[in-house]
């Protein structure tokens, strides 16, 4: 049976090569090229629904780590963590709306493997002080670093590709201020990747 894994060798997935720059994402390519990503990150989602392929649901929480990996594959994106462990992120940023994460402990035993990209889990960012090493090693690496504002008001904001309530096809904004070093806020929006299914709808 395929693994979870094969998707890291489809479009959309990040590396841990590093964090976008500020500028064009690879995403916004001409509109043919970007249905054709858009298409293929479909079937991944396709063939997660029918059980053609394992998924993270199939990992019991505190699995060890070859458990997690047999199934998963390699996370594309880690961090350390304060307790010793590891932070593991298997992520479609910048092309794909899903992304999942766990925790090793520094015995190599994993809490659960869960989605992260949801309203629920960016809710986190309302609480404390979020830099920007934070937020990558709770949600991987963002679709695309842009700026916005004008004078005063002109801030970092990084993009996260998500499906919000597992519906809409959306955007997570978060906003760090204008030196991008510290969270301020953050709201979702519609992804304007998505504008052609409304121009096929006569929208």
């Amino acid at each position: 049976m395929p693994k979870f894994r094969c998707f890291s060798h489809l479009p959309g997935f990040f590396s841990n090569a590093g964090l976008p720059g500020v500028g064009k994402s690879a995403f916004f390519s001409p509109p043919a090229a970007r249905r054709k990503k858009l298409r293929a990150m479909g079937l991944i989602g396709l063939c997660a629904t029918l059980g053609a392929c394992a998924t993270y649901r199939d990992v019991p929480p505190n699995s060890p780590k070859s458990v997690v990996l047999e199934t998963m594959g390699s996370p594309n994106f880690t961090c350390p963590t304060a307790d010793g462990g590891t932070r593991a992120i298997w992520t479609q940023q910048p092309n794909g709306q899903y992304a999942y994460g766990t925790r090793f402990n520094s015995a190599g035993i994993a809490d659960r493997v869960e989605p992260i990209l949801t309203d629920e889990n960016f809710r986190k960012l309302d609480q404390g002080v979020w830099t920007p090493q934070d937020v990558t090693c709770e949600f991987g690496p963002p679709a695309k670093v842009t700026r916005v504002g004008l004078g005063e008001k002109n801030e970092v904001v990084w993009e996260y590709r998500y499906k919000q309530a597992n519906a809409w096809n959306s955007l997570m904004y978060v906003y760090l201020g204008r030196d991008g070093q510290q969270v301020t806020h953050h709201h979702p929006g519609p992804d304007p990747a998505y504008d052609y299914e409304f121009e096929i709808m006569g929208f």
